[in-house]
């Protein structure tokens, strides 16, 4: 069984470099999420210091999901700072290892998440993720929707412009 947790800023710092060992693997493996050189060691550290401290100021909530102690997948939730927009949240880094893929984790912790922001009063999820990828149906299977997509947004990790399907899920 994975044991999912809500991590503060304060429990998450001593966790950065697990947290770095997850995100550093799913970009090795070929995942659009953000980066693009998996050996770029210091990027992945500063991104994951920023949002440990976007923890701090309550800006986004950490979930992890733990393997015999060893984070092994996370997922972010971002509240929008904006007065008009304070009723929905963003979805990011949903990373899974490679090594605990297709195992239910990503599922779980999408569901966690959802609950969560649905705790702090959100009525509205979204999302993007690279089209075409596994991640875009688990989404619809968990009745989020397309919105559309945006060609030629990210680069890959082979340096291919891929497009990103903008996803979007109403909280009841």
């Amino acid at each position: 069984m994975n044991d999912i947790e809500l991590l503060s800023a304060t429990q998450a710092q001593p966790l950065l470099a697990a947290l770095c060992d997850v995100l550093q693997a799913c970009v090795a493996d070929g995942a659009s999420v953000g980066f693009i050189d998996a050996h770029d060691r210091s990027a992945i550290e500063r991104f994951w210091q920023d949002k440990i401290f976007s923890l701090a100021s309550g800006d986004n909530q950490l979930l992890v999901a733990y393997q015999q102690g060893v984070i092994m997948a996370t997922v972010l939730v971002g509240f929008s700072a904006m007065p008009n927009g304070r009723h929905r949240a963003e979805i990011s880094k949903l990373l899974v290892h490679p090594r605990a893929r297709r195992q239910g984790i990503a599922r779980r912790l999408m569901q966690q998440a959802e609950q969560l922001a649905a705790q702090q009063g959100k009525t509205l999820l979204v999302l993007d993720t690279r089209s075409g990828d596994v991640a875009t149906t688990l989404y619809l299977s968990m009745d989020w929707h397309i919105a559309g997509s945006i060609p030629f947004y990210a680069e890959s990790t082979e340096g291919v412009l891929d497009a990103t399907t903008v996803m979007y899920k109403v909280l009841r």
